[in-house]
């Protein structure tokens, strides 16, 4: 019996690693900047957008290498120099994208107020200038 408990331990204890460690991988923040030269700090919680990313940064991946969210006017702890950040779910990467939903970092924080009307419609962000430069 207390074999058996000893095992039933040994297998939680590595499920419960296996989980936390799949929980702290799907998570990851990345730098981009852009015409601006400023740079913003995204964070990315989907495992194929994270691996797409790094991918992007190592250059085994040239395509969709601009990044596209939707803003959040609310400056986030990862992100504390804007007065916005991206919503994690939203963001994607594209390769090509309409005018009306681009705009440099510093014309985004100097505009944020008008941000969701004729400036950027539904919050939309799409710098097309955006690269990304290093995960942090």
């Amino acid at each position: 019996m207390r074999l058996l408990s000893a095992v039933l331990a040994v297998l939680m204890a590595v499920a419960l690693g296996g989980a936390n460690a799949s929980a702290e991988a799907a998570t990851a923040r990345f730098v981009f900047t852009d015409a601006s030269k400023a740079e913003f700090v995204i964070e990315l919680t989907d495992a194929k957008s994270i691996d797409h990313a790094r991918r992007l940064l190592s250059g085994q991946d040239k395509d969709r290498q601009h990044v596209n969210g939707l803003i959040v006017k609310q400056t986030a702890p990862y992100n504390p120099r804007w007065g916005y950040h991206l919503t994690p779910a939203s963001i994607s990467f594209f390769d090509a994208a309409t005018e009306v939903c681009d705009a440099t970092i510093v014309y985004t924080q100097e505009h944020l107020a008008e941000a969701g009307g004729a400036f950027l419609p539904g919050l939309r962000w799409c710098p097309w200038s955006s690269k990304l430069v290093r995960e942090i």
